[in-house]
């Protein structure tokens, strides 16, 4: 069974917004963490922003602080990312994750992870 499916992705000028949402399965929902990713093109994978399940603390990377917006809709296992003012640098296929081993940041553990899809992010 699939556990985390990602959608909202699309095709969007500098300076617009989108929102992903990741649908996850209910087991998997309760993981320690959540967290978003994204990989360019010939660039390594990067963590956008988590959240743990403990306190519901929230993490970003320094290039989408105050752009970025992680949240959750408890009642239907799913978890969003609002992007705007999105620029160029942005493009990227995002994809979502869970994990019961996190990093001292909150991110789930890549090598130990659960992975959705992907969802493709165009900026131009």
């Amino acid at each position: 069974d699939v556990q985390l499916v990602e959608s909202g992705g699309g095709s969007v000028q500098a300076g617009g917004s989108l929102r992903l949402s990741c649908k996850i399965s209910r087991l998997t929902f309760s993981s320690a963490c959540l967290g978003w990713f994204r990989q360019a093109p010939g660039k390594e994978r990067e963590a956008v922003a988590s959240i743990s399940s403990v306190g519901l603390v929230t993490d970003y990377v320094d290039s989408v602080k105050g752009r970025f917006t992680l949240s959750m809709d408890n009642s239907h296992y799913t978890m969003y990312l609002q992007m705007d003012s999105l620029r160029v640098q942005d493009t990227a296929q995002y994809l979502c994750a869970a994990a019961r081993d996190c990093t001292a940041s909150g991110y789930p553990i890549t090598a130990t992870a659960e992975w959705g899809q992907g969802t493709q992010v165009t900026v131009s």
